[in-house]
């Protein structure tokens, strides 16, 4: 697969980024990249919750009443569930939510969210560049240029560009991302991915 190398300026460079299409190109894969989004979602949950049971209730252990004849529900202490205040059943308890996926599973949906994204015609590739200075109205400028203002877009480099780092840290909608680095889901919550000219060699191996 080919796709046209683009200046900073959105202008067209006249050369070709050749996509390999064992990467870009395979029959996607929906189960992998729903197993391996699950996982990245389930990794970042803290597993924190946590009810009061019945025995960890502050409250008296007398029985509020006799068991038979006072025409009555049976009743235990005021820490019973079934009174305001009480314990709670089957609350929720401190848990981890991780899990393994084989690495073969994961790079499978790899190529199959970055094929997802090529034949959407999302993957746009730019010239090695980097920004004069550390603002971002730099990146509002570049984005306008390749027209991807308004999108969710992720910036895929090849390496550290202090500049452009500092440029798009407080813009809400743009993420970037080292291309060794990439994962499912962060390439799926995107619907812009733009990749310097160095990275595309890079992407080509995973």
């Amino acid at each position: 697969m080919e796709v046209a190398i683009l200046t900073k300026e959105g202008k067209d460079t006249g050369r070709k980024a050749i996509l390999n299409d064992e990467v870009f190109g395979i029959e996607a894969n929906e189960h992998a990249i729903y197993l391996d989004v699950k996982q990245y979602l389930a990794n970042q949950r803290q597993g924190t919750h946590k009810s009061k049971e019945r025995s960890e209730v502050s409250g008296s252990t007398r029985k509020l009443h006799k068991q038979k004849g006072g025409g009555g529900s049976r009743i235990g202490d005021i820490n019973s569930p079934v009174l305001v205040g009480g314990g709670r059943v089957f609350g929720p308890r401190p848990r981890d939510y991780r899990f393994k996926l084989n690495r073969k599973l994961k790079a499978l949906a790899r190529r199959s969210a970055l094929s997802v994204k090529a034949a959407a015609g999302q993957i746009i590739v730019v010239e090695n560049f980097t920004f004069d200075t550390h603002k971002t109205k730099e990146f509002i400028k570049f984005a306008k240029d390749i027209k991807i203002e308004g999108k969710k877009v992720l910036l895929v480099l090849s390496g550290a560009e202090k500049n452009v780092t500092l440029s798009v840290r407080n813009v809400p909608n743009a993420k970037i991302a080292n291309a060794s680095d990439l994962c499912t889901y962060v390439i799926m919550n995107n619907n812009a991915i733009v990749v310097n000219e160095a990275s595309v060699e890079i992407l080509n191996k995973l």
